[in-house]
């Protein structure tokens, strides 16, 4: 240690939006591992485009020592963010593409993703079998799960052979095995390819072994560097969790007032022999589920075990639920009703929702867009609506983002702007598939709070997916675990 390889001195960047509240300090030297901690919307992202060289400096100096061979700053080190989307890959690609098999015939496969890149390692077969790609190879890339996503990206930055791996939030949407499999794979590559790796974290606690020093990110100001021993000396996650949970009890968030009718029908979603196949590749065989009024359910399984695509299924996103045995509310699937009518009853919120929910609009609009069940706000949603946008801002603790452009915003910020546009109509039905993906201790408390004061209410159906069983709201009382096929 001691020899910088990225050195950014009393950095202020030229726009005025961007800038921190004191010049940016920041080393990655020879031999440290870095972890960015800091909440949603602090800067740790701007700070990370700052170090790759995104942002114009006013002031300041960003130098590099990568040694004597001249490249580009991109080829030394790389950068897997959340918002890296299957449509990276395909500038075309929108929510629904993924169940369309009629709207898949171009999107490439992983392998031909993975074909293209030029430089390559010779631990190429090990790597892929290290992180589990060799079955993903012939699957097109829109078809993969979150956490199958997740792996796919991080392989294809490691075949670019980089100094310097940067990756934001790596174990969200991942299971319990892949999580453990990622944080070896990361511990090997420092080890036996010399690469140094920095991650982007939004949750202290998941700042992993192998983390030599950590910055702590705050309200735009990047604070001195600390041994990772020193960082976990000045925290107690475990207390900081239960005094927000006892905060979030002691004075429960206030709700809009309920806008929905409580459901007649007893059985909201019944399902029966619900089979789904992509090829040979069978993601559901012969499922059975029946979800009564009011009961709160998990719906758990390993990354790729078919949770997104029988949530697609409830939600109509996906045409293969009209060749199936599903009722929901009482209506059996495929019996004259409109898309709409479908989803009229239903809240929802997903990482793919995310991932293609990019729109350059006013944070209040994209909450607004949860009226019309829309990607984007096509219809004008009236004062009253927008009243009530308002009320689930303040609910979430995000008011002041109101009228910020949604792109503009940290992923963190987006996540609870798309969880509060899931609870705007007061659905009877709630699905919340990975809903405190990224967020930070306090945004996941207070989500949490929101979720369980929602579900106090009459006749509120719950559908919960999460890989971290510590995040499950209290009020879940039922479980449906998913098996992998394959």
């Amino acid at each position: 240690m001691g020899t910088p390889i990225i050195s950014l001195e009393e950095g202020v960047l030229r726009e005025e939006n961007l800038q921190f509240r004191v010049p940016m300090n920041f080393t990655l030297e020879r031999g440290e591992n870095l972890a960015i901690v800091g909440t949603n919307g602090s800067g740790k992202t701007i700070l990370i485009e700052t170090l790759l060289g995104q942002h114009f400096l006013v002031s300041g100096h960003l130098e590099y020592d990568f040694g004597r061979e001249r490249r580009l700053v991109s080829d030394y080190i790389k950068y897997i963010t959340f918002r890296d989307a299957y449509g990276s890959a395909d500038a075309g690609y929108y929510y629904q593409q993924r169940w369309n098999a009629s709207d898949r015939e171009n999107v490439p496969t992983v392998r031909e993703l993975l074909d293209r890149i030029v430089s390559e390692p010779v631990w190429r077969d090990e790597l892929f079998d290290l992180l589990g790609i060799v079955p993903l190879l012939d699957r097109q890339i829109i078809l993969l799960s979150s956490g199958e996503l997740r792996r796919f990206q991080i392989a294809k930055m490691l075949l670019g052979a980089p100094r310097v791996l940067i990756i934001e939030n790596p174990f969200i949407g991942l299971d319990v095995q892949t999580r453990e499999l990622l944080k070896n794979l990361l511990l090997r590559l420092i080890r036996d390819a010399g690469i140094q790796i920095i991650l982007a974290l939004s949750a202290p606690e998941d700042v992993p072994d192998f983390i030599t020093h950590v910055y702590t990110v705050s309200e735009r100001q990047c604070g001195p560097k600390r041994t990772l021993a020193q960082f976990r000396d000045e925290q107690d996650f475990t207390a900081r969790v239960q005094m927000l949970r006892e905060k979030f009890e002691s004075h429960p968030v206030c709700l809009p007032e309920p806008a929905g009718v409580e459901p007649v029908c007893d059985e909201v979603v019944a399902m029966h022999d619900v089979s789904i196949r992509y090829g040979d590749r069978i993601i559901l065989d012969r499922l059975n589920w029946t979800i009564r009024k009011g009961e709160k359910w998990t719906l758990t399984g390993v990354n790729g075990s078919g949770k997104s695509t029988l949530l697609s299924l409830i939600c109509a996103d996906n045409p293969q639920s009209y060749a199936q045995d599903i009722t929901l509310f009482g209506r059996r699937r495929g019996t004259g009703e409109s898309i709409w009518e479908i989803k009229r009853e239903i809240g929802y919120v997903s990482p793919e929702m995310h991932r293609s929910y990019m729109k350059d609009i006013p944070a209040i609009d994209i909450v607004a867009s949860g009226f019309f069940d829309s990607i984007g706000l096509y219809r004008t949603a009236d004062d009253a609506q927008r009243a009530v946008c308002d009320e689930w801002l303040k609910a979430f603790g995000v008011e002041s983002l109101r009228d910020r452009s949604f792109v503009r915003l940290s992923s963190g910020e987006q996540r609870v702007l798309l969880l509060a546009r899931a609870f705007v109509k007061d659905p009877a039905l709630l699905i919340l598939d990975e809903p405190l993906h990224g967020l930070d201790c306090l945004n996941k408390e207070r989500a949490r709070a929101v979720i369980e004061a929602f579900c106090q209410r009459p006749g509120k159906t719950l559908i919960y997916v999460t890989h971290y069983e510590h995040e499950l709201p209290r009020c879940v009382d039922h479980r449906k675990e998913l098996i992998k096929h394959g």
